[in-house]
């Protein structure tokens, strides 16, 4: 399961909207033992693509460097699919560097983003709950 303060699923939605035409993407970090997400660092899609994405390395580094000095660690990727469902791809499935992670998918096909979860382990996709939370998180840019 996946929970996400409301104030950081706003941010995460805007981001991949806001990334239109490309694919917009950022990592998630937070709690993994209750998939609790406490900040979201919104990133730059290296790729600069409408199929595919590829989290900036140096954006990467800095939300990991940022996670640690406040004692919590990297849980999750999310990106959007700006013309298909909000489902992993051939290619989201095979880059799917930890199966502890929590991979969020955006669709952007339709007039209201749909937002999904999965958890990815050698090839096999199950998706899992996101729930939204009240509370307020940190949002982070970097």
């Amino acid at each position: 399961m996946l929970r996400l303060p409301r104030d950081l699923y706003l941010q995460m939605v805007a981001h991949c909207i806001t990334g239109l035409p490309d694919e917009a993407c950022g990592v998630l970090a937070g709690d993994a033992q209750s998939g609790t997400v406490e900040r979201c660092y919104p990133t730059r899609n290296a790729a600069a693509s409408a199929r595919v994405y590829t989290v900036d390395s140096g954006d990467l580094l800095r939300a990991d460097r940022d996670a640690e000095r406040v004692g919590i660690q990297l849980i999750g990727v999310f990106h959007s699919h700006t013309h298909t469902d909000a489902y992993p791809s051939a290619t989201d499935i095979d880059q799917a560097p930890d199966p502890a992670w929590h991979y969020v998918v955006v669709s952007l096909r339709d007039t209201h983003p749909m937002v999904r979860s999965y958890r990815i382990a050698g090839g096999r996709v199950d998706e899992e709950s996101v729930i939204v939370l009240g509370q307020s998180a940190v949002a982070v840019a970097v």
